[in-house]
């Protein structure tokens, strides 16, 4: 039995994970869940950005525990752009790929790149369709319309780490927070909180994990071990919220009056 005292990532798993119960695992995000990595020439210009979904966190972590993973994402993708167009484009809404659970990481684009307001629960709406231009109203209109198709599949929200031990940053803050409020308001959804309870990105993590801007393959494997031991942890620590996971997706009957 957990123990209740245990902190998320206290214990880093080896070997399958309880995130293994998913039989098939979508991974929404930008360019750090898809792999990317970048070239330089020998003038120190940037050559180019590549989606390397094979070295994603995500593939990493289908690979150890045996499910099937899809890379909904794709490098400087936003919330907004994700809900408005990117989907729909790429097929990522249609009823055949829907899945058990959902990782969400987005967020870094959105506020840090493109200065978008982070919101909060009242730019939610009972359509989802008429939330408010934020962060927080476009992540709330992926999730419901992940929900629409595929109305008992569990969601994962991760959070921005944290990039100086000495200093709080605010947008990453104002990230973590509204994430936690958008799990309590939706059924089914937890918080991957890497900026509580993960390493801090600082200057000797990026000299060891970081490929320029982005993560180096062995900087995606670290993701990938810390993002599956925090899924294990939530599974360990809410049992009966995942008794039922087998039935997810499938035509099924387990509910009844």
């Amino acid at each position: 039995m957990p123990n209740p005292k245990e902190k998320p990532l206290e214990h880093m798993v080896e070997g399958y994970s309880y995130t293994s119960i998913f039989r098939r695992v979508a991974f929404v995000g930008d360019s750090l869940s898809s792999g990317e990595f970048e070239t330089f020439d020998k003038k120190g210009e940037r050559r180019g950005y590549y989606d390397m979904f094979p070295y994603s966190w995500g593939q990493f972590m289908a690979r150890k525990n045996g499910f099937e993973a899809y890379n909904f994402s794709r490098g400087g993708m936003t919330a907004r752009e994700y809900m408005e167009s990117f989907a729909e484009n790429s097929g990522f809404w249609d009823k055949e790929k829907a899945c058990q659970a959902y990782v969400i990481a987005l967020g870094v684009n959105d506020v840090y790149n493109m200065n978008m307001e982070v919101g909060d629960i009242s730019d939610i709406d009972e359509d989802y369709r008429k939330n408010k231009p934020t962060f927080l109203g476009y992540y709330a209109q992926i999730v419901a319309r992940y929900k629409e198709i595929c109305p008992d599949a569990k969601f994962f929200f991760v959070t921005t780490p944290k990039e100086k031990p000495d200093t709080q940053d605010a947008k990453a803050r104002a990230i973590r927070d509204a994430l936690y409020a958008l799990a309590d308001y939706f059924e089914n959804a937890y918080v991957i909180d890497l900026y509580t309870y993960a390493p801090v990105y600082d200057e000797a993590f990026r000299e060891t994990y970081f490929l320029y801007g982005h993560l180096s393959p062995a900087g995606y494997m670290l993701t990938a071990q810390l993002v599956d031991s925090y899924i294990d942890y939530i599974i360990r620590h809410n049992p009966m919220d995942f008794k039922f996971v087998g039935f997810i997706g499938t035509d099924i009957p387990y509910k009844f009056d």
